[in-house]
């Protein structure tokens, strides 16, 4: 590559963030807005979430990110039925005028984060505007695209973290002192607002600072990978060349970085320790999961470390054979690459130690929440392999230098909450 070509191309054009006239729930047509959210579609793994939120309300935006039916073409247009139905019942209406959406989640524990939501030009990863730093699953995205042709509408925003210069943040928090479109407390104990912004000299002012901006994509690598896909299927110019994002500005407010867990589905936690015995060192731990926890986040500090659980206690898996790891990682990345928990974990432990196919999911599951997983495991007689989080700079690192990490090798947050504003794609 060019480098010096690449780097005058990005600085002329970087992120383009566009208004657009957000899809909103009428209030005085649902139980409540907090009853019609849902965490993103990712985070809905197991179908009796699907089922509860199905249960709070019959508009639930589920409905539309996560359609159940006998077939995955059936749930697409049941999806597209739903959706077409609500607006013509006026459950879901669009807002007047096109704005950008000033967006906050806060909890009680003092986490606050504001953002801006929008409509934002879709870029190659070669542009280097847009920097993923995930592998995707194709299946994933194929499911993605589906809907989105479905629909024709972009139903939950992405999270993208940047770095500016404060001169959208200003404007963001100086929108955050006026009344909200919307305020709602979801079960998880955030609370969300959302105001819209519309003025002209507002909007400039956010679309200058992000111009000369480069964005992480914390969550929503399928979906920008859907995005590409949908937009190369479309000649240009077409509603396809934008894509919904969140865009949070970190220097101002930080996110969470945390881990996602594994659940192996057919490796009894017997079968798992016996396969590592002599490459890995392995403790029995009788703690509580916290403790265990606190134990593996000691034990990362100086190398590769791993819990093990499922069969009613953890079990720490640490300092690898160097040998192993030199005959298993690749040495052509680069070494903050090849120390990766993740690294280790796919191309050594599932790949040549314990022989499961990572893109399975009859054999294996990502999950967000570790007190899920290390339940789900005992229950199915499985192996939960709980991680520790990786640091945001390391993965901003590897993502500049074109570098992907492992596919689930992090989870960002809070991510925002799904069925607060939505694109379609021809309002």
């Amino acid at each position: 590559m060019n480098t010096a070509g690449h780097s005058e191309a990005t600085a002329h054009r970087g992120l383009e963030l566009t208004p657009f006239r957000g899809l909103r729930y009428d209030p005085d047509r649902v139980g409540s807005l907090a009853a019609v959210t849902s965490p993103p579609y990712d985070v809905v793994v197991r179908p009796d979430g699907v089922h509860h939120l199905q249960s709070a309300d019959p508009h639930n935006i589920v409905r539309l990110i996560l359609p159940q039916a006998g077939t995955p073409s059936a749930g697409t247009e049941q999806a597209a039925h739903t959706l077409r139905r609500w607006l013509d019942e006026g459950i879901l209406a669009a807002d007047p005028e096109p704005g950008l959406y000033v967006y906050e989640q806060h909890d009680e524990g003092g986490m606050l984060q504001r953002g801006v939501i929008g409509a934002l030009r879709v870029t190659a990863p070669g542009e280097g505007v847009v920097l993923p730093h995930e592998d995707v699953m194709p299946p994933v995205v194929a499911d993605r695209a589906a809907l989105m042709r479905a629909t024709r509408a972009n139903l939950e925003p992405l999270l993208l973290t940047y770095r500016g210069d404060g001169t959208a943040a200003e404007v963001v928090e100086r929108t955050a002192e006026k009344p909200p479109l919307l305020a709602t407390t979801t079960e998880d104990g955030f609370h969300h607002r959302l105001w819209s912004i519309t003025d002209p000299t507002d909007m400039a002012r956010i679309q200058s600072d992000l111009a000369r901006r480069q964005a992480l994509i914390a969550d929503g690598h399928h979906r920008w990978a859907t995005y590409l896909r949908l937009r190369a299927e479309h000649p240009s110019p077409s509603p396809w060349d934008h894509g919904l994002v969140l865009l949070v500005d970190t220097a101002r407010y930080p996110l969470r970085v945390r881990a996602i867990h594994r659940l192996l589905h057919h490796l009894p936690v017997a079968d798992a320790l016996t396969a590592v015995e002599g490459l890995f060192r392995t403790r029995r731990l009788d703690t509580p999961l916290t403790e265990a926890l606190a134990a593996l986040a000691d034990a990362s500090c100086a190398g590769n470390a791993f819990l093990l659980a499922g069969d009613g206690a953890f079990h720490l898996l640490d300092r690898p054979d160097p040998d192993l790891l030199a005959r298993t990682i690749p040495a052509d990345r680069p070494a903050a690459w090849r120390s990766l928990d993740a690294t280790v974990l796919h191309t050594t432990l599932l790949d040549h130690v314990w022989h499961i196919p990572e893109d399975s999911p009859a054999h294996i599951a990502y999950i967000h929440d570790t007190a899920a997983t290390v339940a789900k495991a005992e229950r199915d007689g499985g192996t939960a392999v709980l991680m520790h989080p990786v640091r945001e700079e390391v993965v901003r690192d590897l993502a500049r230098q074109g570098v992907m990490m492992p596919r689930k090798s992090t989870s960002f947050g809070p991510k925002p909450a799904s069925g607060l504003v939505l694109r379609a794609l021809e309002i």
